[in-house]
């Protein structure tokens, strides 16, 4: 059974449509790239997917025991999010609230996973930096490693590689395709057409009109 399923699913705010009849599948280890126009729902279906916000109409069927939590999120940069007042270290942890439940604390696991991610990612001497001072590219290897914390089966990634220089850039579609062959599912938002025709096994094309 696919991980997720999307049924004649319709998106928008205040039931104002502004897509509509998307169907499609995510198996496990696929990479599938969302590419559309600006305003044409994308990053309003990822947060659909994460359910962070309502359909406006149709389905999201989630398969193999995948529950919302084990989904792991790299939202679009923002000028906020660079200047958080935290460690790298700090910030990696805080992908695993999800699986804190009630309790208040960081467990030994959890300590332990967040140590492997940032290997993973070639960021664990960056561990005590705090994350404003850190160049754009490392600042989404946190994130990436923030939103690792909280799956080993599916990534979403809005503009992963936005507003990054042209190194740093081929560097987190490397990463990404690396976890990908790691056996992650990846599911990204992306303007770089070049990417995703290297990378993505299928490409969605979202349509509509701007809200």
């Amino acid at each position: 059974m696919a991980l997720i399923t999307v049924k004649d699913l319709s998106l928008g705010y205040d039931k104002t449509v502004i897509a509509s009849g998307i169907n499609f599948e995510v198996n496990a280890g696929d990479y599938l790239c969302i590419v559309g126009e600006n305003g044409a729902g994308k990053t309003t279906l990822m947060k659909t997917l994460l359910g962070l916000k309502e359909p406006v109409g149709g389905q999201i069927i989630r398969g193999d025991g995948l529950r919302r939590n084990e989904i792991g999120y790299l939202p679009q940069s923002t000028d906020v999010q660079k200047d958080f007042p935290a460690s790298v270290t700090e910030i990696v942890l805080s992908g695993c609230q999800g699986r804190c439940g009630r309790r208040p604390f960081y467990n030994k696991f959890e300590k332990s996973l967040a140590q492997e991610n940032m290997e993973r990612l070639g960021i664990s001497h960056l561990a005590s930096r705090c994350f404003s001072e850190l160049s754009g590219g490392q600042q989404q290897r946190v994130l990436l490693a923030r939103a690792l914390c909280a799956t080993r089966k599916v990534l979403l990634l809005d503009e992963p590689a936005a507003g990054l220089d042209p190194d740093a850039t081929e560097q987190m579609y490397s990463l990404i395709k690396d976890l990908n062959d790691e056996g992650v599912t990846i599911i990204m938002i992306s303007h770089d057409i070049g990417a995703v025709k290297k990378y993505a096994d299928s490409i969605l094309r979202i349509g509509g009109d701007a809200s």
